[in-house]
């Protein structure tokens, strides 16, 4: 394949390759009434329109139309579910072709149930090929992170779980008790119990305040003492979970080592690992899974986001064929028969073959990751950059050397980045991470125009402080 294909011949699943702002302010009038509208009948849960007030009429790629007519570039993907795009055509015409399949068979097989499971397989490492089956749970990520949780203990017998800090694992009862943020729990204790958050590899937040040339993975060190301690007080754990990459936390992407040792450490103490890839897999980072950048097998993989192909629901766990302790209806869940989905998904992995995303997306990651580390350099604000294949942070603090959060002036990049037609969001321990999801399909000429917006944006965003102070 030649690599001109790489940069380019994406261009038709796009709308465009530039946003365009047609109103005098974002939002505009139609998005204005329908967000009131909403605000009269949809629950205070609602939460993102509350950060990017838009209301959406249609996307194609990485492009977003809202109902007035402006165009954005689209750099969080739907939250990171839309890995190829908006509205992909080609996975779109395999579905159209669905026409009087069966749409919901809870967990009978059918063709393409089995097509998406053996196609997926085929896909896996060549250390877990052969080693591995699946199961489906419920249609969201929570869901694969609940059906982990209980395989684990089903196995081992043992309830302790430790997760680490920094972590999303889901807001249902079980995924949000290994979800690390005060705020999400507040006023709905108790969760369940017998759960640890032990630090993650985020050296940048170092909690031992060590900094990157300094770092001995002293938080390895204490994550083994524990375990071995019998004066810890913390019982012998079922499982671990941890993301490889933490993804709503900001990015971080551990050191060199770190997940192999906490890995290695937790499998010879016969504690089960749990990697949840819901975010960072799927090819968000080039390949099938994040960890295999870190040479290592896990336990127990959680899937969700992007295996529905185009946004369509559905989540499952990957795990070892001797785990495979289920008895017939142990954990069941209506909704874990979803075809489209299944039929979207395998849709997907046949797009991500065909056209070698992972060539793709290992160009545009130097892309991103060249022309953000210029803005970093130019930056009074950017403390650090982190990112890996189409996912970054880019983390804001008030002074370089001190590191304290600027959350206010990363929700101001946010507020400025949509009024000019650029959709990002925000993560991070102290909500002071603007995050890009770029789609994996996106072309060289829209991620150029993103980053122009962002660069703008931040220029923007200094001298409107300036001018304040």
């Amino acid at each position: 394949m030649k690599d001109e294909y790489l940069m380019d011949n994406f261009s038709q699943y796009h709308f465009s390759d530039n946003a365009k702002i047609i109103t005098k302010r974002v939002p505009g009038k139609k998005s204005l009434q329908l967000l009131r509208k909403q605000k009269l009948l949809e629950s205070n849960n609602v939460s993102y329109p509350k950060g990017i007030p838009l209301a959406f009429d249609k996307a194609k790629g990485a492009i977003i139309t809202d109902v007035d007519g402006n165009q954005f570039i689209d750099f969080f993907s739907g939250c990171g579910v839309l890995n190829l795009g908006h509205n992909n055509q080609d996975i779109v015409a395999d579905i159209n072709n669905f026409n009087n399949k069966i749409l919901q068979a809870v967990d009978f097989p059918t063709i393409i149930r089995m097509e998406f499971i053996e196609t997926l397989l085929k896909l896996l490492p060549t250390q877990m090929k052969g080693k591995f089956r699946i199961n489906f749970g419920g249609p969201t990520g929570s869901d694969a992170v609940e059906t982990a949780l209980k395989l684990a203990r089903l196995n081992n017998n043992r309830h302790t779980i430790i997760s680490f800090q920094g972590s999303y694992h889901g807001m249902t009862m079980g995924a949000l008790s290994v979800t690390s943020r005060l705020s999400h729990r507040k006023k709905i204790n108790p969760l369940i119990p017998g759960i640890h958050f032990f630090p993650y590899g985020a050296c940048y937040r170092c909690p031992f305040e060590l900094n990157n040339k300094e770092c001995s993975l002293l938080c390895v060190t204490y994550f083994k003492n524990v375990l071995d301690n019998p004066h810890s007080g913390i019982d012998i754990p079922s499982a671990i979970i941890v993301e490889p990459i933490q993804g709503e936390g900001g990015t971080y992407i551990p050191p060199k080592g770190w997940l192999k040792l906490i890995t290695t450490i937790a499998q010879e103490r016969g504690i089960i690992v749990i990697f949840d890839e819901i975010q960072s897999g799927f090819f968000r980072t080039g390949k099938l899974f994040a960890s295999e950048d870190f040479g290592i097998v896990p336990d127990i993989i959680a899937l969700s986001k992007g295996i529905g192909g185009i946004g369509l629901p559905l989540s499952l766990i990957l795990y070892k064929n001797n785990l495979d302790l289920w008895e017939p209806g142990t954990h069941i869940g209506t909704f874990r028969g979803n075809q489209m989905a299944m039929a979207a998904g395998l849709s997907a992995m046949r797009f991500i073959q065909k056209y070698n995303i992972k060539a793709h997306v290992e160009r545009l990651e130097k892309v991103f990751l060249g022309l953000l580390n210029k803005l970093y350099e130019e930056s009074k604000f950017i403390g650090e950059i982190r990112g890996k294949g189409m996912m970054f942070g880019i983390e804001y603090v008030k002074d370089k050397s001190s590191k304290e959060p600027f959350p206010e002036f990363a929700k101001l990049i946010r507020r400025l980045c949509y009024e000019n037609g650029l959709l990002v969001e925000l993560g991070g321990y102290f909500d002071n991470v603007v995050r890009f999801l770029p789609p994996l399909i996106i072309t060289g000429q829209i991620a150029n125009n993103g980053l122009i917006i962002f660069k703008k944006v931040n220029r923007l965003a200094e001298e409107r402080l300036e001018s304040i102070n």
